[in-house]
């Protein structure tokens, strides 16, 4: 891989670029933050070797929050928790889709599994849709896909961190 492209990845921000919402610091104690959760599926270099992107999503600013590349366990959906800022961890409600493990992982004050049909993970949903749009290596059906792991992880980081830019009318 080209080392410009590798130096690229290194230097993404940890905080993918989340900007708090303003009115936060005046008004925490009456701010009530709405989050999505959710996992999608790709791979990296065959199919067989399976990678869940676990994506944590700010409803109102449609700011990707956290993500973590894992498996599809618990353990993974602990990673992605431990990722996710404070202030969301403290305040914020998770929808979630109900798949198994992000449950007992999201304290459950916290934790709302939608029914099908409800709409209410429908911003993630549609994130997911955007990402597998714009990263061609998440295509499931695609000539380009990642060959290394820190590579997978690199672009789908910087696919985020330009999202989170443009969301806020930065980029």
């Amino acid at each position: 891989m080209l080392s410009f492209v590798a130096e690229l990845y290194e230097s993404l921000p940890d905080d993918l670029n989340v900007r708090r919402p303003e009115r936060l610091d005046r008004h925490i104690k009456l701010l009530c933050l709405e989050a999505e959760a959710d996992e999608l599926w790709s791979f990296v270099g065959c199919k067989a070797n399976q990678q869940w992107i676990w994506i944590a999503i700010d409803a109102e600013t449609r700011q990707v929050i956290a993500f973590h590349v894992g498996d599809r366990s618990r353990r993974s959906a602990r990673r992605l928790w431990g990722k996710i800022p404070a202030v969301y961890c403290q305040q914020a409600s998770f929808d979630t889709d109900g798949w198994g493990a992000d449950k007992g992982v999201i304290p459950a004050t916290r934790y709302h599994v939608c029914d099908k049909g409800a709409n209410c993970t429908g911003i993630i949903e549609r994130f997911n849709c955007s990402i597998r749009q714009r990263v061609s290596r998440l295509v499931q059906k695609a000539l380009s896909f990642s060959k290394s792991l820190r590579n997978h992880k690199g672009a789908i980081k910087h696919f985020i961190c330009q999202y989170n830019l443009e969301v806020m009318g930065l980029a």
